[in-house]
C-alpha cells in the first residue's frame, strides 16, 4: 500500500506503508546506527478509530473507539549521562535537551507532545535517555497520532524510570501534555483507546467517570476502511477550541433553566428546543448535536450486541450529516466521499472521523465490495479534486505494548 506527503493539497511523492515488523526492523537498525547499541525497549503505541462519538469526550458523553494496526514505534534506552536525544525518521529532525533542562514549548511542534509529557515527570528522572521512533499512523488523518506519541512516551518512561503510573494515568498524563504544550483543549478518548485498547473489541467508555466496558468488534461479512482525503485544512485547532468554548455556553444556558442538569447526558432534545432562540443558531446547532450523538452511541452499543450493522450503518452515517451540517467539522472533500460512498452496493454507512476539516471517512461495508469500492471512489475523489486518495484496511489491534 502506498501513501502520499501532500503540499497544498496537490500531489508531491509517493512512500510505501510499511508494515508492523518492517517498522520495528527499521527503528531497531537506525537506533543501532545511531547509537552503537541496540535499544533496551521497543514500545508500540497505535493510532485509533471511533466509531461514532466524535467531539463527545470533552462534551461528558460516551465515544466507541478502539486501536487499530497501525503505530507510532520507539526505540528506546536509557543511557548515563544527562542527555535526552530524540530522532524522528519520518520527519528527518531530532531534538536535544538535558534532564535540567527548564522544560518550555518549543518552534518545532512535534517536540511540544513529548516536552508536555517529560514536563510531568521530570522529577522522577535521574538520566538521559535516546529514542528514536517511526510511524505508520499517518499524521492529520484523524487517527489521533498525537496521542499515541505522548501515550508510547510515558509508557516508555515508566517503565525505565519505574514511575509506577497505570493506564488511566497515562492517558490523563497524555492528554494534560497536550493542553499545556500543544494548546489542543482535547477530551480523554483518545489517549484512552491509544493505552486501553484491546484486540478484537471496541470501548464504550463513558468520558465522563472514565468507566468502560469492551464490546465485540467482529463485524462478520462487513469491514471497516478508512478513506483518507489527504487533506488537511488549517482551521483545525482554532474551530476546535470554539466548538468547545460554543458547547460549553449551551450547556451553560441549559443548566441555567434545568438546574437538575448537570451535563449534556444529562440534557434532552425537548430542553434544546425549549431554549432555541436564547441559545442562537449557532449554539443550538452545536448542542443539539452533542444530545443526539450522545442517545446514537448508547443505540449503537446495543446495536453491536445484536449484530444489527444495517442500524450501526444508519447511525454512522446519521452521526455524518451532524457532524457536517449541525457541528460543521466537515469540508468538501469528506463530503463528497460520504455522498458518493452511500450510492454503492454494499454500503452500510459512512461518516467523518476524527476532529474534522480533512482527514479520513470511516465506512462499513461488505468486505466482498472493498476493492471495487476503492477503484470507483478513487477514480472520482481524483478526478474532482487532483488529489490521490489514500485507503487503509485496519484491523482492532491492542494499546500501546512492548514488543516481545
Amino acid at each position: 500500500m502506498w501513501f502520499l506527503l501532500l503540499k497544498n493539497n496537490k500531489r508531491l511523492i509517493q512512500h510505501k506503508i510499511m508494515n508492523t515488523q518492517e517498522l520495528v526492523a527499521l527503528c531497531n537498525q537506525q537506533f543501532n546506527e545511531k547509537f552503537g547499541e541496540n535499544p533496551q525497549k521497543i514500545v508500540l503505541s497505535p493510532g485509533r478509530i471511533n466509531i461514532i462519538g466524535e467531539h463527545i469526550d470533552y462534551n461528558h458523553g460516551f465515544v466507541l473507539p478502539a486501536a487499530i494496526d497501525k503505530y507510532i514505534c520507539f526505540a528506546i534506552s536509557k543511557n548515563d549521562t544527562v542527555d535526552c536525544n530524540i530522532i524522528s525518521l519520518d520527519l528527518k529532525d531530532e531534538y536535544h535537551f538535558k534532564i535540567t533542562d527548564k522544560i518550555e514549548p518549543v518552534s518545532q511542534n512535534w517536540v511540544n507532545y513529548f516536552l508536555g509529557v517529560f514536563n510531568q515527570v521530570q522529577d522522577k528522572i535521574d538520566s538521559g535517555f535516546n529514542i528514536v521512533f517511526s510511524s505508520t499512523v499517518p499524521i492529520g488523518a484523524g487517527l489521533s497520532s498525537s496521542a499515541a506519541l505522548e501515550c508510547g512516551f510515558l509508557f516508555g518512561l515508566n517503565h525505565f524510570f519505574n514511575l509506577d503510573l497505570n493506564k488511566e494515568q497515562i492517558a490523563k498524563m497524555g492528554q494534560k501534555a497536550e493542553h499545556t504544550f500543544a494548546g489542543v483543549n482535547c477530551g480523554i478518548m483518545d489517549q484512552f483507546a491509544s493505552v486501553f485498547g484491546k484486540e478484537n473489541s471496541v470501548i464504550f467508555l463513558d468520558c465522563d467517570t472514565l468507566d468502560y466496558q469492551y464490546a465485540p468488534a467482529d463485524f462478520g461479512d462487513y469491514t471497516l476502511l478508512l478513506l483518507n482525503t489527504n487533506v488537511k485544512h488549517n482551521l483545525q485547532t482554532s474551530e476546535y477550541n470554539n466548538r468547545r468554548k460554543e458547547c460549553e455556553a449551551g450547556i451553560s444556558i441549559i443548566k441555567n433553566k434545568y438546574p437538575e442538569v448537570q451535563n449534556f447526558r444529562e440534557a434532552t432534545m425537548e430542553m434544546v428546543e425549549d431554549l432555541k432562540n436564547e441559545m442562537g443558531d449557532v449554539v443550538y446547532r452545536r448542542s443539539r448535536f452533542v444530545v443526539g450523538e450522545i442517545s446514537r452511541i448508547q443505540e449503537l452499543v446495543k446495536s453491536l450486541k445484536d449484530n444489527n450493522f444495517e442500524n450501526v450503518g444508519k447511525l454512522m452515517t446519521s452521526t455524518h450529516y451532524g457532524l457536517s451540517k449541525d457541528y460543521e467539522v466537515s469540508c468538501e472533500e469528506l463530503d463528497f466521499l460520504v455522498d458518493n460512498v452511500l450510492k454503492e452496493e454494499g454500503v452500510l454507512g459512512a461518516r467523518v472521523m476524527g476532529g474534522g476539516f480533512g482527514g479520513c471517512t470511516i465506512n462499513l461495508l461488505k468486505k466482498s465490495e472493498v476493492e471495487k469500492i476503492i477503484e470507483k471512489l478513487s477514480k472520482a475523489y481524483l478526478e474532482k479534486f487532483e488529489i490521490e486518495l489514500t485507503p487503509y484496511q485496519v484491523s482492532v489491534s491492542e494499546g500501546t505494548h512492548f514488543t516481545d
